[in-house]
């Protein structure tokens, strides 16, 4: 399952979405009554009238069903809003798109759905209006028409009621809606920036410093930077600071790393919003100066062995004096997208990885030499000779146990200068920079010698070929034969 594509005017329509105001707002009898009316139309069980935000769905009003939120990635409204047309899905379990969707394989099971859009007089579709059954259902032309005219009640009613907030505005009021618009534009902006370099193939630390400078202007932040905890150490990096900020002015001034330690922000896995962080100090014992006000601590991240944090800052005498809502949902959006970003890269990291050595598997060796460059290396295979002795002698375990430590240690022994796969069985392959034999069987002996305090190891057989001694393709058999070759010295040598 995955979910619906993002529509190519996406920043526009969440302006258009953000015009009106909806969002996280009460129930509305002029809304309920239209959920009632379509659902005793149709004969649905479930009528619910959705608007799809920048990474959910909120739902205004609804007949038969208690949630409001749901993730877009998960909603069915998030294709409806792609075209003018009602969508209409007959049987969910067996839609590629829906068939692992949580609100078709648990509640509310929906195998049936149709929904008309809203669209907006700009032409923005913002949401919709949607029935769903937990059985067949199907819905004849004049069921569709009728879905389709409620919905465009939906949209006059959404008119109406702007127009009537509109009516309600003094002059000055409807100047910050026009700035609250504005900044509506600019946060869904920098969303849409931030979700692309989340997409770019960086380093997590690197993405993150590039983000929280992103969303540093989209805040109107003073400064911002990262927080990550290793251990008991704390490491602060800025990326972003206001250019008319007063040069004496940083966003890591002496001390900081003890007064993060001693509030325990570097601990907070929630996020932690203070509009006065000299207060907030003291109140905890901690003593601090005046000149930073504003502080917004936001978790981006858990790796098994380390915890980020994105930190934002606002000065005293700044001209917005707290957190606003839509700045908490900016941050808080971001934060998710930052976990699952780890999550993911961490995801690709561990299917490379060998499961019983920890070092990276045949499938990180054909994609990684696949994609060598033209860069001189050296390329070795390497075969452990009497594996199978001792696993016959002592046992898989204690077989086990020797391939992790020659593989661990010599992974160390190259250290940066190469990379160690596990080809199969009792077989390595190495890529490494450019080497003579004499110094990468050094690294081997070393490695041997460190498998053998474990349990005896007869030896390694190793065949070493350098990059420019034949083309791509017959380089790894010419290793083969080499350290076939070494194979069948050594065995001659041996009584």
């Amino acid at each position: 399952m995955s979910g619906a594509p993002i529509p190519t005017s996406e920043a526009q329509r969440l302006m258009a979405l953000a015009y009106y105001g909806i969002l996280d707002t009460p129930r509305e009898p002029q809304f309920d009554r239209i959920v009632r009316l379509a659902a005793h139309l149709l004969r649905m069980p479930v009528a619910t009238i959705n608007f799809v935000d920048q990474a959910r769905q909120w739902s205004k009003a609804s007949v038969g069903l208690n949630q409001t939120t749901a993730d877009r990635r998960d909603s069915f409204c998030a294709w409806t809003i792609l075209h003018d047309q009602p969508t209409v899905i007959e049987d969910a379990r067996h839609d590629p798109r829906f068939v692992n969707n949580p609100m078709v394989t648990g509640d509310p099971h929906v195998q049936m759905y149709a929904g008309a859009p809203l669209i907006m007089p700009s032409g923005q579709r913002i949401g919709t209006l949607c029935v769903t059954d937990d059985q067949p259902h199907p819905l004849s032309p004049e069921d569709l028409q009728a879905l389709q005219d409620l919905a465009a009640i939906v949209v006059n009613e959404l008119e109406l009621r702007a127009y009537q907030q509109r009516l309600n505005l003094s002059l000055d009021a409807q100047r910050e809606h026009s700035v609250e618009l504005q900044r509506s534009l600019e946060q869904a902006q920098a969303l849409s920036s931030v979700h692309q370099l989340f997409d770019l193939d960086l380093e997590p630390r690197d993405t993150l410093l590039a983000v929280t400078s992103v969303l540093a202007e989209a805040l109107e932040a003073d400064q911002a930077g990262l927080c990550r905890t290793q251990g008991d150490e704390i490491e602060l990096n800025v990326s972003h600071v206001r250019s008319t900020l007063p040069s004496g002015q940083q966003v890591v001034p002496s001390g900081s790393h003890e007064v993060i330690t001693a509030l325990g922000l570097h601990l907070t896995d929630t996020p932690l919003y203070i509009d006065d962080l000299k207060t907030y100090a003291t109140q905890r014992g901690v003593l601090m100066g005046d000149e930073v006000t504003q502080l917004a601590v936001i978790p981006a991240g858990r790796e098994p062995d380390s915890v980020t944090q994105l930190l934002f800052t606002r000065f005293v005498g700044h001209p917005v004096p707290t957190w606003r809502a839509a700045d908490r949902s900016l941050l808080e959006a971001t934060g998710r997208a930052a976990q699952q970003m780890i999550d993911h890269r961490q995801a690709r990291a561990w299917a490379r990885r060998d499961a019983l050595t920890g070092v990276l598997n045949r499938r990180a060796f054909d994609a990684d030499f696949a994609a060598l460059t033209e860069v001189p290396f050296t390329l070795a295979l390497l075969d452990l000779d009497g594996l199978k002795r001792l696993n016959d002698t002592q046992g898989h375990a204690q077989g086990d146990k020797l391939l992790r430590i020659f593989a661990a240690a010599l992974a160390a022994e190259l250290d940066r200068s190469g990379e160690v796969y596990r080809y199969g069985g009792d077989e390595f392959v190495v890529i490494a920079d450019p080497t003579s034999d004499d110094h990468f069987l050094e690294h081997v002996d070393a490695a041997v010698l460190a498998a053998r305090q474990l349990s005896p190891l007869v030896g390694v057989s190793v065949g070493v070929a350098q990059s420019g001694e034949t083309d791509r393709g017959a380089l790894l058999a010419l290793a083969d034969t080499r350290m076939y070759d070494s194979k069948r010295r050594r065995s001659a040598r041996r009584p």
